[in-house]
């Protein structure tokens, strides 16, 4: 029945700025940042899209070499010589809880530190050719962790907190940043063969977007899952697409914002746009055999972590934000050598440390290693004394990881240990301060870019963290 007292009542000031700021405002947007900003358009929302940082970046990409399993600082960074004095003798220090409570005797390393490089700093053989680059890193030998167990402390490295489900550090630098490349993901992975104890857990989005994910490219012909054009046509592939992109859209009504429809539209397209950009990226024909020799992909033993270190600095050429590469396989249990100590940690080190080296190389020689930060860290280090009789244990008390390139000073050391190299016992660093270090670099005060979830304003560092800036140029 109608109510001849009733009148439509006027827009409200709220109504009438959200109407404004998608119409009007929309088409001043699009006029203004011309055709990439039409582009974007088409979508509603786009959380990749590049944003400035809290200051001036020193770092516009991150390259993390993950040494899954743990390599021993006392055998490649952190030479100490009272090892090889006191070998085969008791331990007699406190020794600390870890996950096998090993009780051997003292084990010096059996391979030699060498100084290379104008700053002279000592490294192990294992690294003759990350060795020569030695002027270029400032190693950290004083990094500490609070995981003495393979999982945990993946997952403590990678995300700030040793629980599963919390958001990775790249999903924390493009969720902060977004990523200027259209083409790519933000946040990429290379599987060179050994996925961590954690899982793809390990590169997780968390809490953030599902559009902040990490997405794992494995080697090989077809390196990422179903992204593969189905359709016959590239024309019958764009029509599907578009009748994705005006469903989702209509499931958003009125100006709704809805992260995860909203990331999904993204995701799609971008996926639409990986079919032609990852052939492209993998396309390593136009690479001279000189280059290819830099990364050791001319020898069957550093060729699959040379390949992977080459596509590294191919992405960071097209302005991926955040790559992590992980360990090949070697036949072994990664870098985590309980026993053969020797055996297994040789033949890890030959399959990465020309690969890494290269690739320094290659980025300084094209102007990319000042704009790119490079992170090499296992979760944790290992024990000075032996396990069984060629083994060392778990060791998240003083280890060593380095760092290049991206505002780092090259020919530094950072902190020390004990002379076991057991504890860090001079500037320990932890890995909430690595992680408000990297954020630094890339422009973001580790304090301010935060996510609110379950009632709390969370980030990277969690309550913690302080910036290296010892280390920084």
């Amino acid at each position: 029945m109608h109510c001849n007292r009733y009148r439509k009542a006027p827009m409200t000031r709220r109504e009438m700025l959200s109407a404004c700021a998608n119409g009007f405002g929309a088409v001043a947007l699009a006029s203004l940042l011309g055709e990439e900003a039409l582009a974007d358009a088409k979508s509603s929302f786009n959380p990749m899209a590049p944003r400035p940082g809290h200051f001036p970046a020193k770092a516009k990409s991150i390259i993390f070499l993950f040494m899954d399993g743990g390599a021993s600082q006392v055998d490649t960074f952190d030479p100490k010589p009272r090892l090889a004095k006191e070998n085969g003798q008791p331990y007699g220090g406190t020794i600390q809880p870890s996950q096998f409570m090993s009780r051997g005797a003292i084990l010096k390393s059996p391979w030699e530190f060498q100084p290379y490089g104008k700053s002279g700093i000592s490294v192990s053989d294992l690294f003759p050719h990350v060795g020569g680059c030695v002027d270029d890193l400032t190693i950290i030998r004083s990094m500490v962790s609070d995981h003495p167990e393979h999982t945990n402390a993946n997952f403590f490295m990678h995300s700030g907190s040793g629980l599963q489900g919390r958001p990775s550090m790249g999903a924390w630098a493009t969720y902060g940043l977004g990523s200027v490349c259209r083409d790519l993901p933000g946040f990429i992975v290379l599987n060179s063969g050994m996925i961590p104890p954690g899982g793809v857990d390990c590169f997780t989005n968390g809490f953030l977007p599902a559009t902040f994910q990490g997405s794992l490219f494995r080697d090989g012909a077809q390196p990422i899952a179903d992204v593969q054009r189905t359709e016959r046509s590239a024309e019958a592939q764009s029509a599907k697409i578009s009748l994705m992109h005006e469903l989702d859209q209509a499931g958003l009504g009125n100006g709704v914002h809805d992260d995860r429809v909203e990331a999904s539209i993204g995701n799609y397209e971008l996926a639409f746009r990986m079919q032609s950009a990852v052939p492209d990226l993998m396309d390593i024909r136009g690479e001279t055999d000189i280059t290819r020799a830099l990364y050791g992909m001319d020898e069957p033993r550093t060729r699959i972590y040379g390949q992977q270190c080459l596509l590294a600095r191919r992405l960071v050429e097209r302005g991926v934000r955040f790559i992590e590469l992980l360990c090949p396989s070697t036949g072994g249990d990664r870098w985590d050598q309980h026993s053969n100590l020797r055996e297994g940690h040789q033949n890890n080190a030959i399959a990465i440390d020309k690969p890494i080296a290269g690739l320094l190389k290659d980025l300084k020689s094209r102007g990319l290693l000042d704009s790119t930060l490079v992170v090499w860290a296992g979760e944790f280090g290992r024990t000075p004394m032996a396990q069984g009789s060629d083994g060392r244990d778990h060791n998240p008390f003083g280890f060593s990881i380095w760092m290049a390139g991206g505002g780092v000073k090259g020919g530094k050391i950072h902190g020390a240990t004990d002379d076991y190299g057991y504890h860090a016992v001079e500037n320990p660093v932890t890995v909430h301060d690595l992680h408000a270090t990297m954020l630094h670099l890339l422009g973001m005060d580790h304090k301010r870019i935060t996510y609110r979830y379950s009632g709390r304003d969370m980030r990277l560092t969690d309550v913690y963290g302080e910036v290296i800036r010892d280390i920084l140029v």
